[in-house]
């Protein structure tokens, strides 16, 4: 395998492409009017041996590299020649291990950028695509692509929610949520006062009445309490800077204080309301 991997970035190297060691490079053009390529790495998704992956092996093929105009749709067009697609999935950054995925939401969770999952339906389709060649056009006159100002046009009415759809996946998510966490309370309650294998016993307390949700208004004012007891801690005029800032801020308040007073005075000899006595 590593000598095949060697072999392929060799003649990779000679065509002038430069893929990350262990991938093959599938160009792909925009439209027929571009000039330039824009290259996909691909290789066979792998983990090391006895760690569990949420994706087939033999089947899926990472790819990574992907344009921010070429969607799932775009991807399964492009890698149907090779074999059927089962699947294609766009993620943030590429999923290591298996672990426990929550349903995604099209409200809340932001578009992914570019690394991509593709299943296919049979093994050979992965070595077909290993051995693809371009350039594959993502934008033609039967499936044209957006892009630039257009695409942000739509980026943007699509992210205007529907409140209906928003208000079920939000109930939805919320009956999941709750369900949970009945089910862990029940099972803490059951687990409670059972010693553990090595005979300890996990001492919980509870109180009598739950606590209720701080509003806003009490968080200020458990905060405020806070700054006033942190205050009282706070040694004053331990060091000589602070003592001379003190007298410095006690200065300036009475230069002030005399400005004030001065100021009042002027403004009733101008009235002629003074009293000296």
């Amino acid at each position: 395998m590593v000598a095949r991997g060697r072999k392929r970035a060799a003649r990779e190297s000679e065509k002038g492409i430069l893929s990350p060691p262990g991938y093959s490079a599938i160009p792909i053009k925009f439209s027929e009017k571009q000039q330039s390529s824009h290259y996909l790495y691909v290789r066979e998704h792998k983990v090391r041996e006895g760690t569990k992956s949420s994706w087939p092996q033999k089947r899926t093929l990472f790819v990574l590299n992907v344009p921010p105009y070429c969607t799932e749709e775009c991807l399964s067009r492009l890698l149907s020649p090779c074999g059927p697609v089962q699947s294609v999935e766009l993620q943030e950054k590429p999923d290591l291990a298996e672990s426990p995925k929550e349903p995604k939401s099209k409200f809340f969770h932001p578009k992914p950028v570019p690394v991509a999952y593709v299943v296919f339906q049979k093994p050979r389709a992965v070595s077909a695509a290993l051995a693809l060649k371009g350039p594959l056009l993502v934008s033609t006159e039967s499936h044209p692509v957006k892009s630039g100002v257009h695409k942000w046009i739509r980026d943007y009415a699509d992210s205007v929610p529907d409140p209906e759809a928003l208000r079920v996946e939000v109930d939805t998510f919320m009956e999941t949520y709750d369900e949970k966490m009945a089910e862990e309370e029940a099972k803490a309650k059951e687990e409670e006062g059972v010693p553990d294998e090595e005979g300890w016993v996990k001492v919980t307390r509870r109180g009598r009445r739950p606590v209720l949700p701080r509003t806003e208004a009490a968080s200020l004012r458990v905060l405020e309490r806070e700054k006033r007891k942190r205050a009282r801690k706070e040694l004053l005029n331990f060091y000589a800077w602070q003592h001379r800032e003190t007298k410095m801020e006690h200065l300036a308040q009475l230069r002030k204080k005399f400005q004030e007073d001065k100021q009042r005075i002027e403004l009733m000899r101008a009235q002629r309301k003074f009293r000296p006595y």
